[in-house]
Formats: C-alpha cells, sequence, structure tokens
C-alpha cells in the first residue's frame, strides 16, 4: 500500500469509476438500480457546470478506488461535503485505501471551509458501519429519506 496515491479524478478515470459504482450497486444488492453513463458522469463532473468532484486511489497507474463528493447547503449550518460514494475495489479492500480516501475527503471539507462532512450508509452494510464507527461518526436516525424520480416527477406535473 506504500505506493498508492490518492489524487483528484480526471475524465479518463470514469470507465473506471463507472465500473467500481456497479461493483458496490452488486455488493449491496443494488445490482439493478446503476442508471449512470459515462457520459454523463463526464458532463457532471467535467462540463460546464461540474456538480460532484471525485478523488481516486492509484496503485501503480490503476485505480482502485474513489471518493465522490459534492457540497450541499444547510440553512441551519451552511457549507457542507457531502460524500456520495466511498468505494474501494474489492480484491483491494481492508488494506487501508479506504482509510486514505475517506481522509483525504475530510481533508477536501476542511480545505473548502465545510462546516460538516456528511454520508449516509446502508443500514445492512456492517463493514462500512464498522468502518465509520472508528473514525466516531455520528448516526442519525432521526430523519427520512425521501426522493422522487423523474418519472414520478413528470407524472405528477402532466396533472396540473
Amino acid at each position: 500500500m506504500s505506493n498508492v496515491i490518492i489524487r483528484r479524478g480526471r475524465e479518463e478515470d470514469l470507465p473506471t469509476v463507472l465500473e467500481l459504482i456497479h461493483e458496490l450497486a452488486t455488493y449491496t444488492g443494488f445490482s439493478d438500480q446503476v442508471e449512470n453513463t459515462v457520459e454523463r458522469m463526464k458532463e457532471d463532473g467535467f462540463g460546464p457546470s461540474p456538480i460532484y468532484e471525485l478523488l481516486v486511489a492509484e496503485q501503480d497507474e490503476v485505480v482502485l478506488g474513489t471518493s465522490i463528493y459534492f457540497f450541499h447547503y444547510s440553512t441551519w449550518k451552511g457549507k457542507k461535503l457531502y460524500l456520495e460514494d466511498l468505494v474501494v475495489k474489492e480484491s483491494e479492500r481492508n488494506k487501508g485505501i479506504g482509510k486514505l480516501l475517506f481522509e483525504d475527503t475530510m481533508k477536501v471539507a476542511l480545505i473548502e471551509k465545510c462546516t460538516s462532512l456528511m454520508w449516509q450508509v446502508l443500514d445492512e452494510n456492517k463493514n462500512a458501519i464498522a468502518f465509520y464507527k472508528r473514525y466516531n461518526a455520528t448516526f442519525n436516525r432521526s430523519f427520512i429519506n425521501c426522493s422522487l424520480d423523474a418519472r414520478s416527477i413528470e407524472e405528477i406535473l402532466k396533472e396540473k
């Protein structure tokens, strides 16, 4: 692990990053939920108005993991960094790569003057929960996640 480097992600990393996202979805039992594409990720992260950023863990020019994040604004607390995904290739887990990625993500939060770093973890992902507990993370059970997909929004607005 001594020659693993953490760096800003680049557009050419996106095919491998999307493979990691698919691997995570399969690991958590949601493989049928990934709709994203490399093209969409290029536009959303490297187009004229980027909405996310990423770090990658690289060894010998091979991407082994990623941290994908964006900035969130809380009317109560101000600017926060939201960690969307922290993924390490399954064959490379438990080697300290996730720790390197997570800690560099924490550094980004401080550099960007964020009031906190926040993320979600699937309640069934015991390995991830144990990982975050090592950092004394707060697990908030007070808020319920809500969402509407684009199809639902279209249907709702069509009725108006």
